[in-house]
């Protein structure tokens, strides 16, 4: 984005409530941004992490109050199915056998804001792995408890530094900031990173519902 400038103009727009020449511009620029984000990805680099004296523990500290879900740990349950060969139903004991993934990486809000935060999970590649993905499935849905929805391209899914989370600075995952399971990434802006996770579903294309911030015209791809 830096090299490129005009993906980081359809940023500053998107989050700052577009006229509608701007969102013109946007609704022009974006397959470009989206395509020159896809070059830049690279989907086995890891992105540089922080150290423990970086964290920000009061920082992304969220509260939604009555939005929050009402979620029972012992009854949640993970669905993963779609396009691929074997789907899952996985409780969040039988996630939590999987090798735990930490990483301390920098999140980044669209409307600007950032704060360093320690995540703890599951690499979602190794869920994806296990369901046995059919050779076409390109794409993936998240549902969310609270009825939120996003939609991936797979190789950003597959990256090795995108987790499901259930911790958080070492602790476990609070409610508000998404438990018992929720997205993190280096690689995607805030609103990619789903809360409150319950269901994922590969796709063979494109979703016609491409998120909830998405489909209110914020960028698809949103990479950094």
């Amino acid at each position: 984005m830096k090299i490129a400038g005009l993906s980081g103009l359809a940023f500053l727009m998107d989050g700052c409530g577009m006229s509608l020449f701007d969102q013109q511009i946007f609704q022009a620029t974006e397959p470009f941004n989206e395509k020159f984000e896809t070059f830049l990805l690279n989907p086995t680099k890891l992105i540089k992490e922080f150290s423990s004296s970086q964290i920000e523990p009061k920082a992304l500290i969220v509260n939604t109050y009555d939005l929050t879900p009402n979620i029972d740990p012992e009854r949640f349950r993970l669905i993963i199915d779609g396009a691929v060969n074997k789907p899952l139903t996985l409780s969040i004991s039988e996630i939590k056998k999987f090798p735990l993934t930490t990483m301390i990486i920098r999140h980044v809000c669209v409307e600007g804001w950032a704060a360093i935060v320690g995540w703890g999970g599951v690499r979602l590649s190794e869920l994806i792995a296990l369901a046995q993905p059919k050779p076409n499935a390109q794409f993936i849905n998240f549902k969310s408890a609270d009825g939120y929805y996003d939609s991936w391209d797979i190789v950003s899914a597959m990256h090795p530094q995108t987790i499901l989370a259930y911790e958080k600075n070492g602790e476990p995952l609070p409610i508000d900031n998404g438990a018992p399971l929720r997205l993190a990434s280096p690689i995607k802006l805030g609103y990619k990173q789903s809360k409150w996770v319950t269901h994922i579903t590969l796709l063979e294309e494109k979703p016609k519902a491409l998120g909830y911030w998405e489909d209110q015209g914020y960028e698809w791809f949103a990479g950094l």
